[in-house]
């Protein structure tokens, strides 16, 4: 490998692209990002970009190129990861065709709940072990596909249907590709990591296959970046590129998911809500509503069992930017991260109460561990005492209580240690409540960038710097895990009591978010 020493990963999100530059050590040298940027409709549509997408991500190179010193001659390899599902129509040439569907799209509600009670909806969950929503690229397309679709001409134009990754990969090798984990769980198996044609069947998709790219293992294949993706970026043109797996589970990777020890989870506090456990192919646990995701990682038969709440810090998010509205309405001055640094002093004015928040607060509804595009959010038991703090540590308890939700809809048996990846972690306080939510010691990764680890990890593995995973798992993961912060046991048996009623009524509201949601449709129509 010469004289060059780092891994690019890239890791383009929902809301910041970023390159970040890892020695072979697995080191942080330096990180450059880019906010991203995407269009919401009343429609429900989420769009995004896809040449504006490829041109963060070069900025966000040329960024990292001038912090650090001789960045171009010291790559010897590149990855990237991205956020997972959405819909990335190419066509002729390479050229988009319109603005990628992400994640946050709600279009395919309908279509979804038509899918669910198909007679081969349980075949495609079993091959998939993974739930039916409305943010995968199976159930977009599918509605795209329907006879009555304003869509179908945009998919008629389409050559390939890629995620934002494969379009990246796209743009940095000229290959068209997917990655084993999004095809998987997409429309394949978890098992044999290929396409399923009982669940492109059961997608209505069985004439648009031919939109499926090639599945490409990153630890065994790169491709070498060309001669013009390597002018764009400023890096050698031939330089290996690895397609890195689905966000998700790059971030699991990269903080811990899967470090050998038993009955260990990772949720990543993010946006959304992942969480995930690291099991054998054979020890998948699928439940009968048909939720969840089963996501391979980047090592033979091991996946990750996985559940996601739609929305988990965008529901803190929501309440923060209110209060910013509130302070600027007032003439007053403040940002996000000034309200984030002042949370633990919110909380410590708070204690355990009966205040409840269900955290349903995207426009997409939930896809975990329960699916409904009308599940809205709510706050229960309020009462004249309550000030603004409570209302921030019930929102923080109810992201507590869907994680909790989430396990217990993927085993019976609660983790035995929690790792924890995200911006809201560095509070000691919601630690500490999350902890107790789920009724696990907690671990942080001292890790920045555990996405962009975990694909710079694949690379690390592919260009042979590690015999396997594993190895690069002992060096890159393993020593840069905290020490375990055990819940108090009082807090503890309080989450557990209180977990039980909302449970009790997050089964009882579906009647009222489709009644509220009904007359939110008749009022917009008037």
């Amino acid at each position: 490998m010469d004289n060059r020493d780092i891994i690019l990963g890239i890791d383009s999100g929902t809301s910041v692209v970023k390159a970040v530059a890892f020695d072979l050590e697995g080191q942080q040298l330096g990180c450059a990002s880019v906010r991203n940027t995407y269009q919401r409709g009343e429609d429900g549509s989420a769009l995004q970009s896809m040449e504006r997408t490829w041109q963060d991500c070069v900025s966000a190179i040329r960024h990292l190129a001038d912090e650090i010193e001789n960045l171009s001659s010291r790559v010897v390899a590149l990855a990237v990861t991205a956020q997972g599902d959405g819909t990335w129509l190419v066509g002729k040439d390479n050229r988009p065709v319109g603005d990628a569907w992400i994640w946050l799209d709600a279009r395919a509600a309908e279509t979804v709940k038509e899918r669910e009670h198909s007679a081969l909806s349980r075949q495609r969950f079993e091959a998939t072990g993974t739930g039916l929503n409305t943010c995968q690229q199976g159930a977009q397309l599918a509605y795209m596909n329907g006879k009555n679709s304003p869509h179908r001409q945009q998919l008629e134009q389409a050559e390939v249907a890629m995620h934002c990754k494969d379009w990246l990969y796209l743009n940095l090798t000229g290959v068209r590709a997917t990655d084993p984990s999004e095809a998987s769980f997409t429309f394949g198996n978890f098992r044999h990591r290929g396409y399923e044609d009982v669940v492109i069947e059961a997608l209505g998709l069985s004439d648009r296959r031919y939109l499926l790219p090639e599945i490409v293992e990153g630890t065994q294949v790169t491709h070498p970046l060309t001669a013009e993706a390597g002018k764009a970026i400023g890096l050698l043109a031939g330089t290996p590129v690895c397609l890195g797996y689905v966000d998700m589970v790059m971030t699991g990777l990269g903080a811990g998911v899967h470090t050998g020890d038993k009955n260990t989870a990772c949720s990543i506090i993010g946006s959304t809500g992942v969480h995930m456990r690291s099991v054998h192919s054979s020890e998948v646990f699928l439940n009968q509503q048909q939720t969840g995701y089963v996501i391979t990682l980047p090592l033979p038969h091991q996946v990750t069992q996985v559940q996601t709440n739609m929305a988990s810090t965008l529901n803190l998010d929501w309440l923060l930017n209110m209060t910013l509205s509130l302070i600027e309405e007032f003439g007053g001055t403040a940002d996000h991260a000034t309200l984030v640094k002042h949370l633990d002093k919110w909380l410590a004015t708070t204690h355990p109460d009966g205040l409840m928040y269900h955290p349903y607060i995207s426009l997409a509804g939930e896809r975990g561990p329960f699916v409904n595009a009308d599940a809205r959010a709510s706050f229960i038991g309020l009462r004249y005492s309550h000030g603004y703090a409570d209302l921030l540590r019930a929102v923080i308890e109810g992201i507590g209580m869907a994680s909790r939700d989430c396990y217990q809809a993927m085993s019976d048996l609660s983790p035995r240690e929690l790792r924890l990846s995200g911006g809201a972690v560095r509070s000691a306080k919601v630690r500490q409540i999350l902890s107790a939510c789920i009724g696990a010691p907690v671990r942080v990764s001292t890790r920045d960038e555990a996405g962009a680890a975990g694909a710079a990890m694949m690379a690390a593995v592919a260009i042979g710097a590690y015999p396997n995973m594993d190895s690069c798992v002992a060096t890159w993961v393993t020593p840069l895990l905290n020490a375990a912060e055990a819940p108090p046991s009082e807090l503890a048996e309080h989450y557990r009591r209180l977990f039980a009623t909302y449970q009790q009524t997050r089964l009882t509201l579906p009647p009222v978010w489709t009644e509220l949601q009904s007359i939110h449709k008749g009022v917009n129509n008037e």
